[in-house]
């Protein structure tokens, strides 16, 4: 298997193991309308949508080297947790974790936690960044997600910040 094959499979791996969520794909002149009351734009023309994701949508980069994602799980279990656990549960088969940042910010006008870590998946050898926000309202957990090599990670990173700068709560 080839460097950038690997890479490929390594990023779709970690970043949606844990993610379930099975709503259509609807996506519109770059924008996605969720079935769980939000919108994302794409971040731009090197994102493509992987079909078959369990996520709600999730995006690879052209060249394999980066993921990132939107979902939302409508659960009442699953709304009542915290923060924290919730994090947790994001990174569930990542091991020799390191954080690099932690924190809250706002994200379409709603607390969010905000994580940046750094780590190997539970079936490879390369490091991986990860940086997540988890949002919630009374109803559902939201998630967005990016997921790169550490040598590509800074690549993506303004494009990360657009897709999380562009989610809309509907």
């Amino acid at each position: 298997m080839s460097a950038g094959a690997r890479r490929a499979a390594l990023v779709t791996a970690v970043a949606f193991a844990v993610v379930a969520g099975c709503a259509g794909r609807r996506l519109q002149d770059g924008v996605f309308r969720s079935e769980h009351g939000f919108r994302v734009t794409v971040p731009g023309p090197a994102w493509h949508v992987v079909d078959g994701s369990r996520a709600e949508l999730e995006l690879r980069r052209a060249d394999g080297a980066a993921g990132m994602l939107a979902n939302a799980t409508c659960r009442p279990d699953t709304v009542r947790r915290d923060f924290g656990l919730l994090e947790r549960h994001l990174l569930l088969g990542l091991r020799d974790r390191a954080t690099l940042e932690e924190g809250e910010g706002r994200v379409a006008g709603r607390r969010a936690a905000h994580l940046l870590v750094e780590g190997r998946p539970r079936d490879g050898d390369d490091r991986v960044r990860i940086e997540s926000y988890v949002l919630k309202d009374g109803h559902c957990v939201y998630d967005l997600l990016y997921v790169a090599p550490t040598d590509a990670f800074d690549s993506g990173r303004p494009d990360f910040s657009r897709f999380v700068q562009s989610f809309v709560m509907e």
